[in-house]
């Protein structure tokens, strides 16, 4: 047998309570939240409670971003916390600890949690002696207490004994027994009461004698200084431990008609001094206030701490004391929403918010709109939840699409999309192949309502000048786009005794149509027969017969020989052959050959002069034997810079009597249909390595200007490859009620003529508007006309004198002309 000291635990989990409810009611029970102070602590609370599916409170919360003890008010140290992984997290308002009691992950570790959140009681007190732990269990108000008592072991058959001791009022006992209870060497230690002073010895202890060294000292209650009524007034007090003292509680009154100026009540506090009650304190919106008053409501000691409701956060101390001076320690805090990010308005978007507690905050809503032409994609309301983020994504504003808009046939489409492709603001421009002409508006919008603002327009053929059948002749044609439209394919064919002199086949362009003719035929005018070509042959095509008018004869040479002459010739009307037959000359003669050609070419030359002039002949003669022996006959072959390609919009054709751009070779060159040569049409490589002349360009042909239209006739034109020149268009229409007479499009033909005359509008004025224009453009056309024909001919004159120039023609004294470095190779 034998005395034992505890360590009480209670617990209770009916009903479940917020943090500061728990503490609150720990208070009430003389006992304090659990702290857990040691490992060994935490395995015996998780031994004897029972498991509550909301968990436990501890008495430790984070305090100025500190973990702190309840009660001590002492800093948890670091290797002291028991967290669960991961734990603590940082998410706002989560300052209280609670404790997975029998949970079957992370048993016995801890978790910050929100105080506002209800869960289980677990209270403590006495003095931790934790040898022996043996387990009492009773139940009171549904409220379970566990004992830890403690047992020495020592047998008390032979120590000497002191008398029980019992606590003085308002006092406790607290005694060290290192052998039994109040047995000799047992200390025993007396400690008052808050509010009350020690009258004598604090420690007395048991002596071999079996009696006590000192007897127990009392405990009296604080004396405060005596208070009087104030004038015009009266005070009454309640004294439960003596007049003025330790929790005496005066009330003063004031007479009838005086009011009082201060605080009514007074209290004498535990360290003798009057104290006023602090004033009431009211909960902050969007809040709560939890106190325990040890000493009444609002009064000496009374300590209060506000919380928030979910989606506010604390703006301030959470906990506030009223001191001695009847003052609150703090001031009540505020509950201030909870903040979203900023939201920015979308791409071609806005958006309008209701914010009820401030901008972007914890109940804000806030909807998005798009911009006339674009279309919401994704959600249009987003909230600003409880926990600081927004319940959805600002959506986008996409833009409205149009039908797919396809080329029309014979023509293209171009666009422009600066969102997608065939959505709002998009503008799309439909041109026409060549010999069509656009019906309708070339360019279109998408608009906001995700239409198209013109319907697609249309390529119709070119309208080409009527083909009539040539004399002695008949044609007939094919259509595909319409009578004698572009496209249109006319075939010549001629009467009996009459033949075809020209293409019998036309396709319409509309530009340059040159009819054949039938030309009387007489069987008996041949050309004559062409003998067989020395290393080489001819190849024939007789429409009318072998070796008849119309036939055409290609040469060609055999392999290690080159053509002297033209390969082409043909059989011409008055039954003779275009150009001389030509010869085959071997290649690795081709120095030699030239001093033979260019000699010929003397001696033929000189025996024409001797047919005129027999002292020329002479003269002549005698030249030719000097340029021979001077060797200036002798070619060079230096090559030529290579033409990779023919100028843009035309094409070349090259001969090479040697070898590839080499001496003697020659380009000849032409431009596409609706453009012009500038330049020689002819380049040769001279016996220097260089061509005479420049590469020349392919320039479009030019179209009239048509000069600026004045109201109501509006011109909009656009110029593809030059200002008004081929491929040029131009899209005339009428506003203020006019209407159009007359072609709605003109296009620059290749010829340089406009598709048709210049339209007018009609309407509201007796003369067509764009008459004075025309009249205007004719006059000017006029004055213009003479002084460029005047400049024409000049030019004519300085081209035919430049030629002459190029080609070396030089006059000897009597008149024998030489030609020394221009000849060429045939």
């Amino acid at each position: 047998g034998g005395g034992a000291q505890a360590w009480t635990y209670s617990y209770s989990t009916t009903p479940n309570r917020r943090w500061h409810e728990a503490r609150q009611w720990c208070h009430q029970h003389l006992s304090n939240m659990v702290t857990i102070q040691t490992p060994e602590e935490t395995d015996f609370i998780n031994n004897l409670l029972p498991f509550n599916q909301k968990y436990y409170w501890t008495g430790i919360r984070k305090v100025d971003g500190v973990w702190t003890r309840e009660g001590n008010n002492k800093t948890v140290p670091e290797d002291a916390q028991n967290w669960a992984p991961e734990e603590p997290d940082k998410i706002a308002g989560q300052d209280c600890v609670e404790i997975y009691i029998k949970r079957n992950k992370d048993t016995a570790k801890w978790n910050n949690e929100k105080c506002q959140s209800k869960k289980g009681t677990i209270c403590y007190s006495g003095k931790p002696l934790l040898i022996l732990f043996l387990f009492h269990w009773f139940s009171e108000s549904n409220t379970k207490l566990f004992t830890a008592l403690m047992s020495n072991g020592v047998s008390s058959s032979s120590v000497v004994q002191c008398n029980s001791l019992e606590a003085p009022p308002h006092a406790s006992v607290e005694c060290q027994d290192p052998l039994e209870v109040y047995s000799y060497g047992s200390i025993c230690t007396v400690q008052c009461e808050e509010g009350f002073d020690l009258i004598g010895a604090n420690m007395t202890q048991c002596s071999s004698q079996g009696s006590w060294s000192h007897t127990l000292p009392v405990c009296q209650a604080k004396k405060c200084n005596p208070i009087n009524p104030p004038p015009h007034g009266s005070l009454s007090c309640s004294d439960p431990h003596g007049s003025f003292s330790f929790g005496s509680h005066c009330m003063t009154t004031c007479d009838e008609g005086f009011l009082l100026n201060g605080t009514a009540n007074a209290e004498c506090t535990s360290l003798g001094m009057w104290t006023k009650r602090c004033p009431a304190l009211n909960s902050t919106t969007y809040g709560s206030l939890f106190c325990f008053d040890p000493h009444g409501e609002f009064s000496f000691g009374s300590q209060c701490t506000s919380a928030c409701e979910e989606g506010f956060l604390l703006n301030g101390t959470a906990d506030t004391v009223c001191t001695s001076l009847g003052t609150w320690s703090a001031d009540i805090p505020h509950c201030l929403a909870k903040r979203c990010p900023t939201l920015n308005s979308p791409p071609h978007g806005s958006f309008s918010c209701y914010d009820p507690h401030g901008e972007f905050s914890f109940g804000s809503r806030c909807t998005s709109t798009c911009e006339e032409g674009f279309v919401l994609n994704g959600t249009a309301n987003t909230d600003c939840t409880s926990v600081g983020k927004w319940s959805r994504d600002v959506p986008r504003c996409l833009a409205k699409r149009c039908p797919t808009l396809n080329s029309p046939p014979h023509g293209s489409s171009s666009c422009s999309d600066p969102h997608v492709e065939f959505s709002f603001g998009s503008r799309c421009t439909s041109a026409c192949e060549e010999g069509f002409v656009l019906s309708g508006m070339a360019d279109t919008e998408c608009t906001s309502v995700g239409t198209w603002s013109t319907e697609t327009p249309h390529c119709l053929a070119k309208k080409c000048p009527s083909l009539n059948s040539p004399p002695h002749g008949s044609s007939s044609c094919s259509d595909p786009h319409g009578e004698f439209r572009f496209g249109s394919r006319c075939t010549s064919a001629c009467e009996e005794g009459f033949v075809l002199n020209g293409t019998a086949d036309t396709e319409l362009k509309c530009l340059n149509i040159s009819v054949p003719l039938c030309l009387c035929f007489s069987p008996a005018k041949k050309c004559p027969t062409l003998n067989p070509l020395a290393h080489g042959t001819f190849l024939c095509s007789d429409p009318h017969g072998e070796f008849s008018f119309g036939s055409r004869c290609t040469s060609t040479c055999e392999e290690g020989f080159v053509l002297n002459g033209t390969a082409d010739t043909e059989c011409t009307s008055l039954g003779t052959w275009s150009t001389e037959t030509p010869r085959c000359l071997g290649k690795r003669k081709s120095h030699n050959l030239l001093i033979v050609i260019i000699i010929r070419a003397f001696n033929f030359r000189i025996r024409e002069l001797a047919s005129c002039n027999k002292s020329k002949y002479e003269h002549a003669t005698e030249k030719l034997t000097s340029l021979t022996s001077q060797n200036l006959l002798s070619p060079l072959s230096r090559p030529c810079p290579l033409l990779a390609e023919a100028p843009q919009h035309g094409r070349m054709n090259c001969s090479h009597p040697f070898s590839p751009f080499s001496y003697n070779s020659s380009c000849g060159f032409e431009c596409n249909e609706g453009f012009w040569l500038r330049g020689t049409p002819t380049m040769t490589c001279s016996n220097s390595g260089h061509w005479s002349q420049d590469l020349p360009t392919c320039q479009p042909v030019q179209c009239e200007d048509i000069p600026a239209s004045s109201l109501p006739l509006s011109m909009n034109c656009s110029h593809p490859l030059g200002h008004f020149s081929f491929g040029s268009q131009c899209l005339f229409t009428c506003t203020g009620g006019f209407s159009l007479n007359g072609t709605e499009v003109l296009l620059c033909s290749s010829a340089g003529f406009w598709s048709d005359s210049l339209p007018n509008c009609t309407g509201k004025a007796s003369t067509p508007v764009g008459a004075a224009m025309l009249m205007n453009s004719a006059t000017g056309a006029t004055s213009v006309l003479v002084p460029l024909l005047l400049i024409g001919l000049g030019f004519l004159a300085l081209f035919i004198l430049t030629r002459s120039k190029k080609r070396g023609e030089s006059l000897s004294n009597d008149g024998v002309q030489f030609h020394t470095y221009t000849y060429t190779m045939l």
